[in-house]
C-alpha cells in the first residue's frame, strides 16, 4: 500500500484544518494511501519529522503556510530518496500556492494531491545550510512576515502584513553591500533585496515577472538602493506596483547563483521565516530538485 506522511500546522490560517481534517484523510484513504499523521508542535518540528520519518513515504503532504512548507521541504532535502510532495495551503498569504494555482478549498486541494500531476520545482540553497522554496530576502518590510504574531495573521489575514508593513516605514534601514553574480555586479547602500522563484510575493503579483518558470534553474533577483528623498521612495513604489518608467534605484536580473557581502550583519527571511543574521550569503539554485503535485487534469 502506498504511504503518505501528512504533516500539518494546526494554527495556520485560523486553524481551519480542524474542520476539514476528516474529509482530507478520507480523500487520501479512498485513493489507496496508508496515512501517517503528524501535528506540528513547535518551530522546526515539520523539518525534523520530514527528515526522520519521510524515508519510507511515497509522498509527504504538507498543510500550513509558506513557513510550514519551507520546513517540510528543508527536511525532505536531507533524504537520500526524495518522495513526491503534496501541498494543502492553509496560511495567511500562501504565495507559492498562488504560483502553482492550487485550489484554495482544502478538500479540493487534498483531491489535487492524489489526482494532480507531479511538477518539478527548483529549490534554493542558502549558505549551504538552509533551503528556501520561493524567496530569500532582506531589508524593508521583510521582518513583517516573521514578527507579525500568528493570532494577528489568523484574524486579519493578508491585512496583517499590510498593517505591520506601514508601521515599519519609519524604521527603514540601509545596508552597505556588494552583490555579485555572473549577470550583474552591484555595490552601494541597499534598503531591500530578494531572490525569488515565485509569481507572487506577499500576496502581490506585480513585484516579479509574469514569465517566471519554477523549474528553469534561475532565480529572479531584485535589489533596491537607498533613495535620496521621500519623492524617490514614492517613485520606487510606483515603479514596482504600477510599472511606470524605469527607476534608477531598482535593479532586476535573473541568475542561478549569487554572492552577497555586507559591512554588518543583515537579517534574512526565508519563505516568511527568520533565516538568521549574516554578513556573507551565498545562494545557489538547485534545479528541479523537488516534484510537487500540481494542478489536477481531472474536470
Amino acid at each position: 500500500m502506498k504511504k503518505i506522511l501528512f504533516i500539518f500546522n494546526p494554527r495556520s490560517g485560523k486553524g481551519q484544518i480542524k474542520n476539514k481534517l476528516l474529509d482530507i484523510l478520507d480523500v487520501f484513504t479512498k485513493a489507496g494511501y496508508q496515512v501517517l499523521v503528524h501535528v506540528t508542535q513547535r518551530q522546526s518540528d515539520a523539518m525534523e519529522v520530514a527528515a526522520s520519518q519521510g524515508k519510507g513515504a511515497d509522498m509527504i503532504v504538507c498543510s500550513g503556510g509558506d513557513g510550514t512548507l519551507n520546513e517540510v521541504i528543508s527536511g525532505m532535502m536531507k533524504l537520500h530518496r526524495i518522495p513526491l510532495l503534496g501541498y494543502i495551503p492553509a496560511g495567511s498569504t500562501n504565495d507559492f500556492a498562488s504560483s502553482l494555482k492550487l485550489p484554495k478549498n482544502m478538500v479540493d486541494a487534498a483531491r489535487n494531491v492524489v489526482e494532480g500531476m507531479p511538477l518539478p520545482i527548483d529549490i534554493g540553497a542558502f549558505c549551504e545550510e538552509r533551503n528556501f522554496v520561493y524567496i530569500a530576502a532582506f531589508g524593508a518590510f521583510t521582518e513583517v512576515s516573521y514578527l507579525t504574531p500568528q493570532d494577528k495573521k489568523n484574524v486579519l489575514g493578508h491585512q496583517a502584513y499590510m498593517i505591520e508593513g506601514v508601521k515599519s516605514l519609519t524604521s527603514i534601514k540601509s545596508y552597505r553591500m556588494q552583490v555579485e553574480s555572473d549577470e550583474a555586479v552591484l555595490e552601494g547602500e541597499f534598503i531591500f533585496g530578494m531572490i525569488t522563484n515565485t509569481r507572487s510575493v506577499g500576496g502581490f503579483k506585480g513585484l516579479v515577472s509574469k514569465e517566471v518558470e519554477l523549474d528553469d534553474g534561475v532565480f529572479e533577483a531584485l535589489f533596491i538602493t537607498t533613495p535620496r528623498t521621500p519623492m524617490d521612495f514614492s517613485n520606487i513604489i510606483n515603479y514596482l506596483f504600477l510599472k511606470e518608467e524605469p527607476n534608477e534605484y531598482v535593479h532586476r536580473f535573473r541568475t542561478a547563483r549569487i554572492r552577497i557581502r555586507s559591512a554588518e550583519p543583515v537579517d534574512w527571511v526565508l519563505d516568511g521565516e527568520f533565516g538568521g543574521s549574516h554578513t556573507e550569503v551565498d545562494i545557489v539554485n538547485l534545479p528541479r530538485r523537488i516534484q510537487i503535485m500540481g494542478a489536477s487534469t481531472k474536470k
